[in-house]
């Protein structure tokens, strides 16, 4: 444990699906507190029927969030670290530099390319070598997409480097792949921590471009002697952290014991539970779940659910129509309105634009009212990712072979108390909601790990304890569900 009262800083940046942010993170004894230093937006552009990230203005920002640190505010760094989410890339080419703009993972060009490979590596043979789970927008058919058009990026890359592996190369000049950004690709096998280079072999995929893997708290580097001078620095450390965003919540989930599973709630609902080793059976493969990296050599056994994207992406269809609405009037209104009226899968929503729409025509197909309201759209939505948590719940129970008692809920989606005691009522189970902030401050925490100031998740998740203020929910209405529940896996045909 630390002992006494000595003082480090740590730089996070965290990009989000709506935005980027430099946050600074200072330990003192057993406190952790958090600041933000800079914010910017994080949203894809679209070229034609193109949807890529904005990946020069995203450096820019992280340049200018360093400068606020160094130059406007004079701190000194104890270390960097750099969050995304996962699955996208970049292609660096013989000259270290980028190839083309990386796309990002709802952009169409994988639409089919995953029915494609399963044509040529079979389901199972894929998930023994990496144990993912199967989603259109995984690395491996992002590649695939490039392989079957010709590209010609592809064929001239020298390096792939995940997202946040590309923003730590360009702070260090080191390109390195994190474990547990790797590990959301479909082309890294958890068991043998390496890539799963036979599956390059069968795709006719170039596995030269595979780089060198990496721990979390990993010190990549120093940063590089240009940006240093810029951002007025000097010769920071910079921390391969958790950096896959989710990796680095659930290391700042304050839980104990292992009666718990956890959902970083956010864009992307993620739900699961934390292991020591990867479940690569048949039976994870037909639950459809996944096992990622996670911090201090552990697994998340997990499922991806579209989470409250479905509300963002109501929000901007309202915008468009000049009806503005803050994510806290959209709460209010949702515990206002009916409850049950309708029911919908999430997950059956994963390409943006016209939301409203799309929720209502989905509800007439399954021979639904659709919501007549803003209030009544946004309850659909919460409700039905409560029955959605409560399904995957019964899955990861049913793999493990015992009853997980609490949920934590971290993230920014742990703000939404309504969505939080619909868990609670819909999964009757204890909730403990926060820090909304986790992956912020997971993305610090592994650093101080890598730095040798902490000794590991333990004292890790102590510290988050001691460091925010957390809110249980228990179950108050769970007569109403069972029959929600019966027909929302009537309607999502898992029933």
């Amino acid at each position: 444990m630390r002992c006494g009262y000595s003082m480090s800083r740590y730089l996070a940046f965290d990009l989000g699906a709506e935005s980027g942010r430099a946050t600074l993170g200072t330990l003192e004894g057993q406190k952790l507190t958090l600041e933000e230093l800079h914010r910017f937006p994080n949203t894809p552009v679209r070229v034609f029927s193109a949807l890529f990230w904005d990946t020069l203005r995203l450096w820019q920002e992280i340049r200018d969030g360093l400068s606020v640190a160094g130059r406007e505010r004079r701190i000194r760094l104890d270390g960097i670290g750099v969050d995304t989410w996962g699955v996208d890339f970049a292609l660096v080419g013989q000259d270290g530099n980028l190839i083309e703009n990386p796309r990002h993972y709802r952009d169409a060009r994988t639409n089919g390319v995953m029915e494609a490979v399963l044509e040529v590596v079979p389901r199972e043979e894929i998930f023994a070598h990496t144990g993912i789970q199967f989603m259109r927008i995984n690395t491996l058919y992002q590649l695939y997409a490039m392989r079957r058009a010709g590209s010609r990026a592809l064929a001239f890359a020298r390096t792939l480097l995940m997202m946040p592996d590309l923003f730590n190369y360009w702070l260090t000049g080191v390109g390195k792949s994190e474990a547990t950004i790797a590990s959301t690709s479909q082309f890294y096998n958890p068991r043998l921590e390496r890539w799963a280079v036979e599956l390059f072999d069968q795709l006719l995929l170039p596995k030269t471009i595979l780089p060198e893997l990496v721990q979390p708290g990993t010190r990549v580097g120093p940063m590089q002697a240009e940006v240093a001078e810029a951002c007025g620095l000097g010769t920071t450390p910079v921390y391969a952290t958790g950096c896959h965003d989710t990796a680095s919540a659930v290391a700042a989930v304050p839980a104990s014991g292992d009666n718990w599973c956890y959902i970083s709630s956010g864009t992307w609902s993620l739900m699961g539970v934390e292991l020591d080793a990867p479940v690569i059976d048949a039976r994870t493969l037909s639950l459809n779940l996944t096992n990622e990296i996670g911090v201090g050599g552990k697994t998340r056994l997990l499922k991806n659910i579209a989470g409250l994207w479905l509300v963002q992406e109501c929000r901007r269809a309202w915008a468009l129509a000049g009806k503005e609405y803050s994510y806290e009037e959209l709460a209010a209104m949702a515990a206002d309105a009916p409850t049950l009226s309708g029911i919908l899968d999430p997950d059956a929503f994963l390409e943006p634009g016209e939301m409203p729409a799309k929720i209502a025509a989905h509800c007439r197909a399954m021979g639904q009212k659709p919501p007549d309201s803003v209030a009544a759209t946004v309850r659909t939505i919460l409700e039905s990712l409560a029955l959605r948590y409560r399904e995957v719940l019964e899955s990861l129970e049913t793999l493990l072979g015992r009853r997980l008692e609490i949920i934590h809920i971290v993230g920014g989606g742990s703000r939404n108390r309504i969505l939080n005691q619909l868990v609670s009522d819909a999964t009757n189970r204890t909730v403990i909601a926060g820090p909304s902030e986790a992956t912020t401050i997971g993305n610090v925490l592994v650093q101080a790990i890598g730095a040798g100031e902490l000794t590991g998740l333990a004292e890790a998740r102590e510290i988050v304890r001691q460091s925010v203020t957390l809110d249980t929910f228990t179950p108050k209405r769970t007569s109403d569900w069972e029959a929600a529940y019966e027909k929302f896996r009537s309607i999502t045909g898992r029933g």
